[in-house]
């Protein structure tokens, strides 16, 4: 019988002790990968009841991006934080940005933008509500003129609770929905 030199195997209970560490290494990496990303980069939103319906539908899930988006543009859905809804992000439409003079034709329910009537095939219905600020409205310095696609069942800058929304309250732009998986994919 021959004598073998060299490695020692390795007690079970060492082996074990390396596998749990690796596995604690990789987590901890992944962890805080996750936690700069979503500080830094982007993070998940939720949407909560139908004011933006039919573009997105109660409980979707959305990549929001936060670095790199300083001024929302016209179209933009933003997810944004006001005092009046101080528990939960909104997500609306970027109607409006600073300067422009939003009004709204009280007969067709057509939102007019710089006195021009908006194309908006992604709302569920004519404006039926106008809410609370009076009209013609010009957005203040720094602000965008937000609102839901299902118009009628928004609470958005139309109100005085939430008005124009400082863009430093905006916290990202809607990149892509998440879920539900059957509607994974860009927004519009």
């Amino acid at each position: 019988m021959a004598k073998t030199r060299g490695k020692r195997e390795a007690a079970p209970t060492e082996s074990l002790a390396a596998d749990i560490f690796y596995w604690a290494e990789a987590l901890v990496f992944a962890l805080t990968f996750l936690v700069i990303v979503s500080v830094f980069f982007a993070r998940l939103s939720g949407v909560d009841g139908s004011s933006m319906v039919p573009t997105l539908k109660d409980h979707d899930q959305l990549v929001v991006q936060l670095i790199g988006y300083d001024t929302p543009q016209r179209g933009d859905i933003v997810v944004l934080e006001t005092p009046a809804y101080e528990d939960e992000p909104l997500v609306k439409r970027v109607i409006g940005i600073a300067g422009d003079v939003i009004d709204i034709d009280g007969t067709t329910g057509t939102v007019l933008r710089n006195g021009e009537a908006l194309f908006e095939p992604y709302i569920a219905e004519p404006i039926r509500e106008f809410g609370t600020i009076s009209y013609p409205f010009t957005v203040p310095k720094d602000c965008a003129f937000v609102m839901g696609d299902n118009r009628n069942h928004s609470s958005d800058s139309r109100t005085a609770a939430v008005g124009a929304v400082p863009y430093e309250s905006i916290i990202g732009r809607v990149m892509f929905r998440v879920l539900p998986i059957t509607k994974i994919g860009t927004i519009s």
